[in-house]
C-alpha cells in the first residue's frame, strides 16, 4: 500500500490534497440545502457533511466552511432559523453540483439550474421539487472549531417528507429504491446499492440477515 505522511499531505499542491483528503475518509451524503433570506430570495447549495446526530429528539448537523466570505445559507439560517435538506438523485447531480459555483450574494441557484422550489403547506422555505427525501429543519445551536474555522451547525427534524414506496414497515427508508446518490470526494457521485441488511447485534450471537436466509 501506498503511504502518505502527514508531512507529506502538508506539502501536496492544494487541489490534490483537497482530492486525498476528501475522498479518503469514504462515501458521503450528497444533500441539497434550500434557504429563504428575511427579503424573500431563496438558496440553495450542495452540502456532503449533514449527519445524524441523534433520533430522539430527530437531529442532524452539517459543517459550515469558514464564513470569511459570504455564505448565503448560513446567513439565511441564522435570519429566519430554518432551512431544507433534499437529497439528490441521479437526474439532479449536474444541477446539484452547480450549486457550488460561486455565485454573488444574494443571486438563487435556483435560477441558475433546471432545480425548481418546492413549497409545502405553511412552511416559506424552499424544499427542491422531485427529491424523493426532504426534511424541515430547525437550527438549535452551532460549535465553532477553531482548528480549521468551521462551524458545526446543529439542527432539529420538524418535518419529514419522503416517497412512500421507500418505507420498510419498520420505518427504515432503503435510499437506493429512489436512485439517492452519495458523494466521494469533491465531486464524485457514486449509486449505492443496497447489498444486505442486518438485524440488531447481540454478543455472542452471528449476525442476522433482514433480507437474506
Amino acid at each position: 500500500m501506498k503511504h502518505i505522511s502527514r508531512d507529506d499531505i502538508s506539502q501536496m499542491e492544494k487541489i490534490e490534497r483537497l482530492n486525498l483528503i476528501n475522498s479518503c475518509t469514504g462515501y458521503k451524503s450528497a444533500s441539497l440545502i434550500g434557504t429563504k433570506s428575511l427579503d424573500g430570495k431563496s438558496n440553495v447549495a450542495i452540502f456532503s457533511s449533514v449527519t445524524h446526530l441523534g433520533s430522539n429528539p430527530a437531529m442532524i448537523g452539517f459543517i459550515m466552511r469558514p464564513t470569511t466570505v459570504p455564505r448565503d445559507t448560513y446567513k439565511n439560517i441564522k435570519e429566519t432559523g430554518y432551512f431544507t435538506i433534499n437529497h439528490i438523485t441521479v437526474d439532479m447531480i449536474a444541477d446539484a453540483h452547480h450549486t457550488s459555483a460561486n455565485y454573488e450574494p444574494g443571486i438563487s441557484e435556483f435560477a441558475k439550474t433546471n432545480l425548481e422550489e418546492e413549497y409545502k403547506i405553511n412552511i416559506e422555505t424552499p424544499f427542491v421539487k422531485g427529491s424523493p427525501v426532504q426534511m424541515y429543519c430547525k437550527y438549535l445551536n452551532e460549535y465553532y472549531i477553531k482548528e480549521n474555522d468551521t462551524i458545526h451547525v446543529i439542527a432539529s427534524i420538524e418535518n419529514l417528507f419522503f416517497v412512500e414506496d421507500l418505507e420498510h414497515k419498520d420505518g427504515w427508508l432503503q435510499l437506493d429504491r429512489a436512485n439517492v446518490v452519495a458523494i466521494n470526494g469533491l465531486d464524485g457521485y457514486c449509486l449505492p446499492t443496497l447489498i444486505n441488511r442486518y438485524q440488531y447485534a447481540r454478543k455472542e450471537i452471528p449476525s442476522t440477515s433482514f433480507i437474506k436466509k
